[in-house]
């Protein structure tokens, strides 16, 4: 397992229990660039009262605030596999890899029925990123 798959979802699980502390779902997620940090996310669905508050869009909507608009060589890191939703956004902004914790099944984008993650059928969205699950799965459980 790379380490710094591991140092990168202690960050998210941090972020989780921020969104946790808050009354949110616990949901952390992370851009790396570079193997640099470019993006955080905290889920705030529930308290926003916003569906699209998800950890993942916040992560994406932080990186691009700060400036990056090619996320083709990033890694998106969540304690949760992305949603369909989530998914979509990831693979809008051709996000290259997807590092999760937990794998979400009915939703989720990758596992559920809407595998979004692996669906090669929409050519804009390019090529399919690199998905990476089970990382700090336990950790991530606990939460």
């Amino acid at each position: 397992m790379d380490e710094n798959y591991m140092k990168w979802m202690r960050r998210c699980i941090e972020l989780a229990r921020i969104a946790k502390e808050r009354g949110d779902s616990p949901v952390g997620s992370i851009v790396v660039k570079d193997g640099e940090i470019i993006g955080e996310g905290i889920e705030a669905g529930k308290t926003s009262r916003n569906v699209t508050r998800h950890a993942e869009i916040e992560a994406i909507q932080d990186a691009i605030q700060k400036g990056e608009q090619d996320f083709t060589d990033c890694i998106m890191v969540t304690t949760h596999e992305p949603c369909i939703m989530c998914s979509y956004v990831i693979r809008h902004h051709r996000i290259g890899k997807v590092v999760m914790g937990l794998r979400v099944g009915e939703i989720g984008g990758d596992s559920s029925s809407y595998p979004i993650l692996r669906d090669t059928s929409i050519s804009c969205w390019g090529e399919v990123p690199i998905v990476v699950s089970g990382i700090l799965e336990e950790d991530c459980k606990l939460i």
